[in-house]
């Protein structure tokens, strides 16, 4: 139901735009030190060069208070988006490093 100013075509709007975004939540988990240090190198730069893709919504990596795990949480404006980020990412110096440290991901 529509609250206060909002028009029921608003709210379809929201509905429809939030149908179209992607979601991706996990984490991201070293075997060890050598790991997490690779992930502290590069990150930084990780981060910066996703949020100003087009489509990116928000890009968050968070330190756990295990040092070995990071908290991963990432919104897209599209399925188009969301592909074309992770094949910059595949081909990318943070894919190249990272590609041994596991992944645990639900995507949505």
């Amino acid at each position: 139901m529509p609250t206060g100013s909002e028009s029921a075509d608003s709210v379809a709007r929201g509905v429809a735009r939030a149908r179209s975004e992607v979601s991706l939540r996990g984490l991201l988990l070293c075997e060890d030190e050598g790991q997490a240090a690779i992930v502290r190198e590069h990150l930084t730069q990780h981060i910066a060069l996703t949020r100003a893709e087009q489509g990116c919504i928000s890009f968050e990596v968070n330190a756990t208070n295990d040092p070995l795990v990071w908290e991963v949480s990432e919104l897209f404006a599209s399925r188009e988006a969301f592909e074309s980020h992770h094949k910059r990412v595949r081909s990318s110096e943070w894919g190249a490093t990272t590609r041994e440290i596991r992944r645990e991901y639900t995507i949505w």
